[in-house]
């Protein structure tokens, strides 16, 4: 299906005095618009933005203090996901939900550049007409999400009631998430809370950081389970009290342990010529070593609490067992 573009409001802002002469595209990138600098050049070439009422097409303008920039971003309308026969591996399943142990590279819902081979349209092939449309036309039943590369359990809702019942337990904060995760170091202390508001990088649009204004605030406590490869890595616990974008990789990143294999928060480390095959390991390991392993909530309908688990998946326990770990902690 065409995508469409759809009428949104404009959004008007105002050149602070200590913004003048910035160039305008470098300025509207910095105004988190959640836009990037190549669609806001995009927008400007487009005659969609004004200054003082005036329709700009140059991106390189220089824009002055107390200038009133309106910028209209044209929506496009997403189209709708169609059912493909991808497998699942289903942990649990009633006319209510689904909770499913979500593969390492599958993305959750379609989006830019992926308008298909996601869960939803693998989940609109085995649930049918079923499955709960609040969520949207892309992300019917969803209630929450994982990274594309990042594994474990997620819980879909199968009609609304479900979906509104799930959803509040989230807003909440009593749905029960742990996620296991190699880090790069040993965290001093070994267990605590690791706290920062979090939102969109000032540096990159595309990452999200602990910022010190705006963003949303966020908690996750972790624990270490074991130490690794002489203490170069560690295999640690991280529990979520709220769930924010990037949460466990941003505020990992922030106390200098860096998810192993991260490809946007990462900073690799030397894992050292005396274990080759951990070096190895670590090289070939291409994705963030994260994985939900435990989801618990309460059942929408019966109100019984129900909390699922799931191991490591393959990829993760050879990295694991490459670095000193065992199968204790599958």
């Amino acid at each position: 299906m065409c995508n469409e573009e759809l009428e949104t409001s404009p959004t008007t802002l105002l050149v602070a005095l200590e913004d003048a002469g910035e160039r305008l595209d470098r300025w509207l990138a910095a105004s988190h618009l959640d836009l990037s600098r190549s669609r806001i050049k995009s927008l400007i070439l487009e005659g969609q933005i004004q200054v003082n009422s005036q329709t700009i097409t140059d991106p390189s303008l220089r824009v002055k203090h107390g200038q009133s920039v309106t910028v209209a971003v044209p929506e496009t309308a997403p189209a709708i996901p169609v059912p493909q026969d991808i497998p699942l591996a289903i942990a649990f399943e009633d006319d209510h939900l689904v909770v499913i142990n979500k593969v390492a590279g599958m993305v959750v819902h379609p989006g830019a550049g992926v308008p298909d081979g996601t869960l939803v349209n693998a989940l609109l092939y085995h649930c049918g007409e079923s499955l709960s449309g609040i969520g949207g036309i892309r992300r019917p039943g969803i209630v929450h999400r994982l990274d594309k590369d990042t594994s474990g359990l997620i819980v879909v809702a199968k009609h609304d009631q479900a979906h509104h019942h799930l959803a509040k337990q989230f807003s909440s904060r009593t749905i029960e998430r742990t996620y296991r995760a190699l880090v790069w170091g040993v965290p001093t202390p070994a267990s605590g809370d690791i706290t920062g508001n979090i939102g969109r990088s000032g540096h990159n649009r595309q990452k999200m950081a602990i910022v010190r204004q705006g963003g949303k605030p966020a908690l996750t406590h972790y624990r270490t389970l074991t130490r690794l490869c002489n203490e170069r890595a560690a295999l640690v616990e991280c529990r979520l009290a709220t769930g924010r974008t990037h949460q466990i990789r941003v505020h990992m990143n922030a106390v200098d342990h860096p998810l192993i294999g991260d490809p946007v928060y990462g900073s690799p480390r030397s894992i050292g010529k005396d274990d080759e095959n951990a070096r190895a390991a670590v090289t070939n390991f291409r994705r963030q070593a994260l994985h939900a392993r435990t989801l618990g909530f309460e059942h929408p309908t019966t109100g019984v609490f129900m909390r699922f688990e799931a191991t490591l998946p393959a990829d993760m326990q050879a990295l694991l067992v490459a670095l000193g770990g065992d199968a204790n902690f599958f």
